[in-house]
């Protein structure tokens, strides 16, 4: 009988929505959304759809406690299927209330027309304590007149970010939640983002450890969209033109698992590579929560070794699309060039190495370091070759990319003063198989043209005495023996200039210095390297004694 009861009101409901009071019983159906008994909880979830689809904006103010019932419900296995679909379609029509308007609209300013919103939000991210406090903004209502749905659009309903990004960091935060709710969270804050940035970025240093931390959720699809969001908070030009709010002050340093500011020692950046950071040729310039990203996803990886195994190159390569790759780059190269963990450094750089030669995402970069026509390009490149100096073999490959066979061969000359262990030896036959990739096809074309690519040719041969007889090195050594004779590859036409002569003439790139700093980088690495091995000696002497 109360069944049928509650269906008769909601018909009249329907049939007579000028007459209805949606704001006043907002909270009752927020309390009765969250009940233990099923069919309860469905009634609820049905009526809380049509006010949400009636009242339209009216029921903005009590967001907050509508997305505590509803975001639960969105992980609800086949056995509540039927509360599961209609809380996804108040989720949906909620999210579609909020409007751009609402970031220009003041926070301060009380809504004359719709009761307020429970002041304690706490209550409203715990089920539990709902039932105590949510009843208060009915309460405080009685004066609040007659809700037409004409009227409605034309009332100024303020939408209170605060409780509701209060709400959303609760059920992100939560490990037990489920991996739909937790993407319908992601999608929430994304979507608050796109339609009230200005608003949203007071909220962005609290919410930063989190979906940073979501990085390492057991879900693609929730990693896709956390980096979604970051890329957006990254990118968009609230975070770069508020003041006040943000990571612009070197000294805000706030409490928690990471700390939220750039390096205290900016001055070691040099001004050409500060610029090719901040600005791009190509896209708009990145605001201050980029480079703030980029150095906490660094210290993520580091902190977190399987992270970096499991889904390092996933995360990048996604972060390539959503950005600009050379910004990434660019920046990532800069911080791991001050990274006191060399053996990190190393792995790092072959991780990003790879994806650089590897990535279809990465094709157009790829073309831009491989013609180093541009100043921008050649900024890059030597940016990307200071960092690239922690890890050897990947220093050659980069070189290869860029077709500076002459510096690439200088490089070879001196891995006969380093170390030469195991993983390097490894390193340089995974280098192999990279040449005879598609990737490195105009590099084995070059090779007909044996006169204008000579150090081509050497430093092939150098890789070539560099290995054992492996695999790789018949695989190499069966590449030379089809380079021409140059005597029968010679021609008459000799006004065309050669390749190596245009490279030289346009690169303007000092390589000794660049080679310096090479020898430099690999001494650190050895000196630490000996240092790691003094204290396993050490370790192993106590463990004797």
């Amino acid at each position: 009988m109360c069944e049928v009861a509650l269906g008769e009101f909601l018909k009249e409901i329907k049939k007579n929505p000028s007459s209805v009071k949606f704001a006043e019983m907002a909270n009752i159906l927020v309390i009765h959304c969250q009940a233990a008994d099923d069919l309860i909880q469905l009634t609820a979830m049905c009526w809380m759809r049509e006010f949400i689809q009636l009242a339209g904006r009216v029921m903005l103010p009590y967001s907050s406690g509508i997305l505590t019932a509803v975001l639960p419900c969105l992980s609800y296995d086949d056995r509540k299927k039927n509360i599961k679909e209609v809380a996804n379609v108040c989720n949906q029509s909620l999210m579609k209330l909020v409007i751009p308007e609402d970031d220009e609209m003041d926070e301060a300013k009380p809504s004359m027309t719709i009761p307020a919103e429970p002041t304690s939000e706490e209550s409203l991210s715990r089920p539990e304590a709902v039932t105590a406090g949510s009843l208060d903004a009915s309460g405080d209502s009685s004066n609040s007149g007659v809700f037409t749905v004409t009227s409605c659009e034309r009332i100024q309903v303020t939408l209170n970010l605060d409780g509701i990004v209060q709400v959303l960091d609760y059920h992100l935060s939560d490990t037990s939640i489920g991996m739909m709710t937790r993407i319908a969270v992601l999608k929430w804050l994304y979507h608050l983002y796109i339609k009230t940035p200005r608003k949203m970025f007071r909220h962005t240093d609290s919410l930063f450890p989190i979906l940073l931390r979501t990085l390492s959720d057991e879900s693609d699809e929730v990693i896709l969209k956390d980096l979604e969001l970051l890329a957006e908070i990254a990118s968009s030009p609230a975070g770069q033109t508020e003041e006040g709010h943000g990571p612009s002050d070197g000294s805000d340093v706030r409490p928690g698992p990471v700390e939220l500011h750039v390096p205290a020692r900016p001055g070691q950046l040099s001004s050409s590579s500060t610029k090719g950071l901040e600005c791009s040729p190509s896209t708009p310039t990145m605001n201050s929560y980029f480079y703030k990203f980029m150095i906490n996803l660094l210290k993520r990886f580091s902190s977190e070794r399987k992270l970096l195994e499991a889904r390092g190159a996933f995360i990048i390569r996604q972060l390539c699309l959503l950005l600009n790759a050379e910004n990434i780059f660019h920046s990532m190269a800069d911080i791991l060039l001050r990274e006191e963990d060399l053996k990190f450094a190393s792995t790092m750089v072959h991780t990003l190495n790879t994806i650089l030669l590897t990535s279809s995402e990465l094709f157009q970069l790829r073309n831009q370091l491989k013609d180093l026509k541009t100043p921008e390009s050649r900024n890059l490149f030597c940016c990307l070759y200071r960092s690239w100096c922690h890890n050897p073999v990947t220093t050659v490959s980069l070189c290869f990319l860029t077709q500076n066979y002459k510096h690439a061969y200088d490089l070879i000359q001196k891995f006969g003063d380093l170390e030469v262990t195991v993983d390097f030896l490894t390193e340089v036959d995974k280098l192999v198989q990279l040449i005879e990739c598609p990737i490195f096809t105009y590099l084995r074309l070059q090779l007909l043209d044996v006169k204008n690519n000579p150090y081509l040719i050497k430093a092939l041969y150098g890789l070539l005495m560099l290995l054992p007889q492996s695999s790789a090195f018949q695989l190499l050594s069966h590449r030379l023996q089809c380079v021409p004779n140059p005597e029968l590859m010679q021609t008459t036409d000799n006004s065309k200039p050669s390749t190596s002569f245009k490279r030289t003439a346009a690169s303007n790139i000092d390589y000794t210095e660049l080679l310096q700093h090479f020898e430099k980088v690999q001494n650190k690495h050895l000196e630490a390297r000996h240092q790691r091995a003094g204290r396993a000696e050490q370790l192993d002497r106590r463990v004797v004694l």
